[in-house]
């Protein structure tokens, strides 16, 4: 009962940056509330000017759910935000299924930072090919080296943070893209932030097509020297 309390107390704000999102966000939206059914929550959409309908469709959600649970916000705007902020892919890789367990775990912690892991027992990735496994183990494992994080998942995005310590922490960060979210879980262990961890599985995206490419690897190589050099 006293959890219960505590978790109605809260206010969460799942932001989803989206880019030509129009076949998932629907559903990933309809998830959300599923798994949510007694928490105080809004959903963010962040477009990034879509031109495949993206905003449209969400609109539509708007008629659904409420203009008041499901905002839109194209870039760049500041955003009123709950006390709990959770980042999540709008791919349909983050399930919403795994939300109640990002706040259990930080109800039960005090953690600062929940942050989703594929690289501890229970957690797994589906739909890759052996080579992006080998890639993205392979990065952590170098982070993990270089960086010492404290977490086992690095490179993982699907994350719940507390308001006031995701603005701190963002404005430390100088990275963008797939650098970023490296980044900022290093730079919230370097100012001594409590981070917990909850297994997920990722699943590869089923619609659209993924935004990871050669750019990207290199610069999260640039990205991993520079944070070496200056955390």
């Amino acid at each position: 009962m006293g959890n219960e309390q505590k978790e109605n107390s809260n206010k969460y704000s799942i932001i989803i940056p989206t880019y030509n999102e129009r076949l998932n966000i629907a559903l990933l939206v309809y998830l959300i509330f599923k798994h949510l059914p007694n928490v105080n929550f809004e959903i963010i959409v962040v477009d990034d000017g879509s031109p495949d309908g993206t905003q449209d469709i969400v609109k539509q959600l708007q008629s659904v759910y409420g203009e008041d649970r499901i905002l839109l916000r194209a870039r760049p705007k500041k955003l009123g935000l709950g006390n709990f902020v959770v980042i999540m892919d709008a791919d349909l890789s983050h399930h919403p299924k795994y939300l109640p367990n990002f706040i259990k775990k930080q109800m039960e912690t005090g953690a600062d930072i929940v942050t989703g892991t594929r690289y501890v027992k229970g957690g797994g990735v589906h739909g890759w090919n052996l080579m992006r496994k080998l890639t993205s183990r392979g990065a952590n494992v170098l982070a993990q080296t270089l960086l010492w994080p404290g977490v086992s998942d690095l490179t993982g995005s699907f994350r719940l943070y507390r308001k006031s310590v995701l603005e701190d922490v963002i404005g430390s960060c100088v990275s963008k893209g797939y650098v970023f979210q490296m980044e900022m879980i290093v730079r919230a262990t370097r100012k001594g932030y409590n981070i917990a961890e909850v297994p997920i599985t990722f699943v590869d995206r089923v619609y659209g097509s993924s935004k990871l490419g050669g750019s990207e690897i290199v610069e999260y190589l640039k990205g991993l020297i520079y944070l070496l050099l200056t955390t």
